[in-house]
């Protein structure tokens, strides 16, 4: 029994699709490595991630930080216990609830996450720039409906145009 021919074409476009998608995520992996050599002394990128989370969502409980990076409680810890000794964290009492503390960037942890995402941007608009105009339209509707279908929210406009490029929950 041969395939409805629109089926056919519709399973071509999904494969097609999914290879450009599955290519410019290279191209986005390999921008957000580059941005991040600065600091690789200092921190690891799942620690990076972390201070990202905390820079877009603020300050949390342990607990609902490793919510937000789908690691375990102790694994968490043990990346904030680095992140605190480095200088790039810092616990403090929850002014709500004198019994609970929670996590936050220390200014130099702002600094760091503000410096990488201004290198990424900047890459990025680079390559955005040698689009054409219709090229860039194109890529706005089609990145927001992807995203849109992944259920990803949108980013909420940050001072200076940064928006940091992502992981769910960051």
């Amino acid at each position: 029994m041969a395939e409805h021919p629109r089926a056919v074409g519709a399973m071509d476009d999904v494969e097609a699709v999914t290879r450009a998608v599955l290519t410019a995520s290279r191209l986005l992996v390999a921008v957000s490595a580059r941005s991040l050599t600065s600091v690789e002394d200092r921190v690891t990128l799942p620690q990076f991630r972390l201070l990202v989370v905390l820079s877009t969502r603020g300050a949390a409980k342990l607990v609902v930080l490793a919510e937000r990076l789908a690691v375990s409680p102790s694994t968490a810890m043990r990346m904030v216990d680095r992140l605190i000794a480095v200088g790039l964290v810092d616990r403090r009492t929850n002014q709500d609830d004198r019994r609970e503390t929670v996590l936050r960037l220390t200014p130099e942890g702002v600094r760091i996450v503000e410096d990488v995402m201004a290198r990424r941007h900047q890459e990025i608009a680079s390559i955005v720039q040698r689009l054409a105009p219709g090229q860039r339209a194109a890529l706005i509707a089609a990145l927001t409906a992807f995203t849109e279908a992944g259920g990803e929210p949108e980013l909420p406009d940050r001072p200076g145009g940064l928006h940091p490029l992502g992981w769910t929950g960051a």
